[in-house]
Order: structure tokens, then sequence, then C-alpha cells
């Protein structure tokens, strides 16, 4: 699969999947944080950009998404306000789930715990990309880039995600982001755990393919699609 593929319903349930996709993906992102076995390779950047800054996890992401956004529109790929929810809502949801002192506490669980929670992050993160994707209002700053790089490549979705992965990891240690074997199992698994979900979304007849040379529209072509239904 090398493109995402659109829900078949309109605003008034891809609307509610944009956001519901993104607090998905958050809470992703705290399991994978609380396991202690590393972080994903995109958080293990944010803390490697908060150690050197007065920023937090989540605030971090926000920034670094906003930079993304912007060099993703640069190569073509128009941003949605789904794009924008997507740089400021995980990031603002993550340190919202840190707060929450059982959450925190996760990290003091048992190994077997620790690794489920792994799995779990790495499976809900494809899940939750699927959902606010798959509602066409925007794919996010990393997923825009994402599919850009693909369908000017011409490589497959999991490819594309793994290469971006595996250079954001490097750069992450680099600055003194905490890579483990949960890293690993992300960079692995998050590709195939990303278009699993956009297959199974299909499967299931929520949603149909769109033809690789439709980018994901800006709000202003998804209202005009509204206004004419």
């Amino acid at each position: 699969m090398k493109t995402a593929p659109r829900l078949r319903f309109g605003p008034a349930v891809r609307i509610p999947s944009l956001f519901v996709g993104l607090v998905v993906i958050a809470i992703g992102i705290v399991a994978l944080l609380e396991s202690g076995l590393g972080l994903s390779p995109w958080d293990v950047l944010h803390q490697g950009i908060a150690r050197h800054t007065p920023l937090t996890i989540g605030t971090a992401s926000v920034v670094v998404g906003l930079v993304v956004l912007v060099a993703a529109w640069a190569l073509g790929q128009p941003p949605g306000w789904g794009t924008v929810a997507n740089a400021v809502v995980i990031g603002l949801a993550v340190d919202a789930l840190l707060a929450v002192d059982a959450i925190a506490e996760l990290d003091l669980e048992a190994l077997p715990v620790r690794i489920a929670l792994v799995l779990v992050g790495v499976a809900l993160f494809g899940i939750g990309t699927a959902l606010y994707v798959g509602g066409g209002l925007g794919a996010g700053p990393r997923d825009s880039m994402m599919l850009m790089l693909s369908r000017r490549s011409g490589v497959r979705i999991a490819i594309v995600r793994f290469s971006m992965e595996a250079v954001v990891v490097a750069i992450g240690f680099a600055l003194g982001g905490t890579v483990g074997i949960g890293t690993l199992v992300f960079v692995v698994l998050i590709g195939p755990s990303v278009e699993g979900s956009f297959w199974l979304l299909t499967r299931l007849g929520l949603a149909e393919p769109r033809a690789p040379e439709i980018a994901i529209e800006p709000v202003a072509a998804e209202t005009a699609r509204a206004e004419t239904a």
C-alpha cells in the first residue's frame, strides 16, 4: 500500500475520527515512555531536545511538529487544519497524561507488563495514525512527510516510515535521548502497524482506497467537497 485510504463517511465522522486518532497516538506514546525499555524514535528526538532546552517532551513534540509541517508543505504536501491539530494536540495530551500519578508509576511494573506496554504502544500508534489520516482532514506533520516521500519515490509506506524513524532516532540519540529495545521494536514494527491499520480500515469497509496521485487536501478543499455533497 502506497497511499492512505479515506473514511467513507462525512465530516460528522471524520472530524471526531481525527481527534480520537490523535488521543490514541498520545496514549501509545505514553505507553512506550512508561515501559522504560526505550522511547519511540521521535520521542528520542523530543527528549534529546528537552535535555538541552527548558521544553518538556510534549512541548518539544509541538515545536518539532511545526517545523516538519513547514518542510512537508515546501515539498508539496499542503497542510489541513488536522495537520496543525496533530502538531499541537498530541504533545499537549502526552504532557497531560504524564501528569497523572497512576500513569507515571507504570514504569515500576514488572518486566512482562512493561514489554506489553511496548507492543500496545506500537499497535495504538498505528491505529491512531489510520484513524486521523483516514479522515482526510490533513495528515500530521510527520505523516505528511511520510506520505509525500512515498508518493514521490514510489516506495511503500512501511519502508519510508522505517527509514524516517531510523534517521530520527540517530539524531535523537546524539542529543542524549534514551534508546533501548523498545526503540528497536518501534522502528521495526511501526511501518507494518501503520500499513496494517490502513488495510484493516479498508477491509472492514470503513474506508476506500484513493489514487496514488491524490494528496490529502487542506481543509479548504474538504469544506468545498462537503458543501457540494
